[in-house]
């Protein structure tokens, strides 16, 4: 018989005679509950103490723990350089699923009412394959529609309007990735400057939603009212078949470091919960301040029952975890991929189906690690953004002022077809999670107008954000008249779109890339919580027109199953559902080693045949062309066994999306502009 979890059913848990509330603190010499009045939350109307169970565990129960209760924690302890007792501090219970403001930056712990309906509504579980990742602020993304009606802009029910779902279905997203919805704070010099933490990676509590997300009324109504609201957003994108991904923060709270805000973790057990030298100092590989312990158990089974809470309880989708080696690095501090955390996210049976994403890379010694997940996790690939920024700009940029091009197509093919040297075979393509974007550096848009970061009104003389930015501005810095340098940006967004969306792996957009939203050269604004980061909805006419060419892309990928492999193929073997992939050049034979290596070499034509894993799906077979110099060229279209015709899908250089399709034959030559991409498919 196994025996039972000794930090089981932390937190608050209710029952017909009142409730119980357990905690973890390893060091601690006395806890008290402490209960307030419901309107006044500096009237204390009840203290229990909390008494040790076991495992460092302390635990009460009470018939004052009820519904809409509010409540906070005292702890007293040992002194010391690592130690934060303080038994006159109210503390926020870790495992709370409801927060209360009583002033800026002060809170207290509440018992929301967890009782909904979710009519049936189940989680769509999109394929990996189908996926289509769109990574967006949840207030920013509808703080300015016209759509909405003005109360619910900005908030969880501005998501679920509609409205918003029409037009996230209309583009052809599958799964919607929120940057934190987590309860967070502003960082305390950002205060100081009279600036907020827009981007919201600075967590009070793992369980709660942001309360300032919700609408006003929710808001009016309490814990209980914002998590309904949050729960009723999920049912309907679920019922639309929109998946919900929370982008969460476990490697670090917003405590900060150690003459930061004592609001929780710090005040329960400061030495154990965080990474620290003996003289108290932290241990930051988060670069906020302070680093989580997981090599303890409480620390691992915060996240794992965090976790659970939103994909059980609220009914999330999936998770991308912000700096995921963190979670991995243990009592040494260095990262495993076989770390217990690591592992348990991903096999844990209440978790199974889940969506495990990770952002590879913290800023600890060993920090880099992409392509060192296990099995079951996808990760953010780096390496992609780069090589696809590389091809289409800052090596367009370098030919120009050089005269020849720096690389040839090699790297650019091997991030094309799905990164296999940056994954191991088990894992395969869909490891991959293909960005050229997100929410921390340039926009679209602004990759294509600035060579340099524009980012004085974030208060720190420009240190702040990225310098290795691999942009280019076609000419102009920022905003231009000049049309031929506008056309030449508009195309160069069309040809990063379209790799992105034709590439093999999970591709994820940052939401207003497909209309080229811009923030002004400004590649870090986690601080502007204005206009300058709100999607735009009134669009001109090309940015109409190249929204018109991403979901035109989106619907290709989903038609055409060659670009969608799930597995790496094998050279002389049939793998049921990898891609048998076949590259030509420009005169249509097959590549040699030697064009591989060329620097000179940037024309190729891919030939991808998919491999039904049913014997009732039928194969699939399309032709991509990518030209990467700006001088144009001319192709011969290769002949392959079995294709009769090409049929043009779609083409970068056009300004609007291709209405009718073009017929060619095999051996047939084709003119290519100047860094193009055409996609054809290839008939049998």
């Amino acid at each position: 018989m196994t025996p039972a979890d000794p930090l089981r059913d932390l937190g608050v848990r209710l029952t017909s005679s009142g409730g119980e509330i357990r905690v973890w603190s390893e060091n601690a010499t006395a806890i008290d509950l402490v209960i307030f009045d419901d309107t006044d939350l500096d009237w204390i109307v009840k203290t229990v103490p909390l008494q040790p169970v076991g495992a460092g565990v302390w635990s009460a129960r009470t018939r004052s723990l009820k519904t809409g209760t509010r409540y906070a924690l005292r702890a007293d302890g040992p002194t010391g350089p690592r130690h934060a007792f303080d038994p006159t501090r109210f503390l926020l219970d870790p495992w709370g699923t409801g927060l209360v403001r009583r002033s800026p930056g002060v809170y207290r712990s509440a018992v929301p009412d967890h009782s909904f309906d979710f009519g049936g509504a189940e989680k769509p579980r999109v394929p990996l394959d189908r996926t289509v990742i769109y990574e967006a602020h949840l207030k920013g993304l509808t703080r300015l529609s016209p759509h909405l009606p003005e109360e619910l802009r900005g908030s969880y029910a501005g998501l679920a309007h509609p409205a918003t779902i029409d037009a996230l279905r209309d583009l052809g997203v599958t799964t919607v990735e929120l940057l934190p919805v987590h309860a967070f704070v502003s960082e305390q010099r950002l205060i100081k400057q009279g600036l907020s933490n827009y981007w919201g990676y600075n967590t009070l509590n793992f369980f709660t939603p942001h309360s300032a997300y919700a609408s006003k009324r929710a808001q009016a109504d309490g814990p209980s009212a914002v998590l309904r609201e949050f729960k009723g957003m999920v049912k309907l994108l679920h019922e639309a078949g929109l998946e919900v991904v929370l982008d969460v923060v476990y490697n670090h709270t917003a405590e900060e470091g150690p003459g930061g805000p004592t609001t929780s973790l710090r005040g329960l057990d400061n030495s154990s919960y965080y990474r620290q030298m003996d003289d108290g100092r932290y241990i930051d590989t988060a670069g906020t301040g302070n680093t989580v312990d997981f090599s303890r158990d409480a620390a691992r089974r915060l996240v794992l029952d965090s976790l659970s809470y939103w994909a059980n309880d609220v009914q999330v989708d999936g998770f991308r975890f912000d700096l995921a080696p963190a979670l991995g690095r243990d009592d040494r501090h260095e990262y495993r991929r076989d770390h217990p955390l690591i592992r348990s996210i991903v096999e844990a049976p209440e978790l199974a189906g889940v969506k495990m994403i990770a952002e590879p890379w913290d800023v600890g010694m060993g920090g880099w690690q992409t392509g060192n997940f296990p099995d079951g996790w996808h990760e953010w690939n780096d390496r992609y953004r780069d090589r696809v920024r590389n091809f289409w700009l800052s090596d367009v940029d370098y030919m120009r002022r050089a005269d020849h091009a720096p690389t040839g197509i090699g790297g650019f093919a091997t991030r094309l077809a799905g990164s296999s040297n940056t994954f191991s075979g088990e894992r395969g393509p869909l490891a991959s999670v293909n960005f050229i974007t997100a929410h921390d550096g340039f926009t679209l848009a602004d990759l294509v107008s600035y060579d340099v970061k524009h980012n004085v009104g974030n208060g720190e003389s420009n240190r702040d954000g990225s310098d290795n930015n691999r942009s280019f501005n076609h000419g102009a810095e920022g905003d231009t008249d000049d049309p031929a340098i506008l056309a030449t940006r508009r195309k160069a967004m069309r040809n990063l779109l379209g790799t992105l969306l034709l590439s093999a792996g999970i591709p994820m957009i940052t939401a207003g890339d497909e209309f080229g939203r811009s923030q002004r050269g400004n590649n870090n604004p986690y601080c502007h919580d204005s206009e300058l980061t709100w999607l735009t909805h009134s669009l001109s006419s090309w940015q109409v027109q190249l929204r018109d060419h991403t979901r035109r892309l989106i619907r290709l990928r989903a038609e055409n199953a060659a670009l969608r492999p799930t597995r790496y193929g094998r050279p002389g073997e049939t793998t049921p559902g990898a891609s048998r992939m076949d590259w030509y050049d420009v005169d249509g034979g097959t590549m040699s080693d030697e064009d591989w290596l060329r620097a000179d070499h940037r024309t190729l034509q891919y030939l991808a045949e998919s491999t039904p894993e049913a014997s009732t799906e039928q194969s699939n077979r399309v032709l991509l062309i990518v030209h990467g110099t700006e001088s144009p060229t001319r192709v011969v279209l290769p002949r392959h066994d079995g294709v009769i015709r090409y049929e043009l899908l779609w083409s970068s250089v056009d300004e609007e999306p291709l209405v009718e399709s073009s017929q060619h034959e095999p051996g047939e030559t084709v003119d290519l502009a100047g860094t193009s991409m055409l996609l054809y498919h290839a008939v049998s």
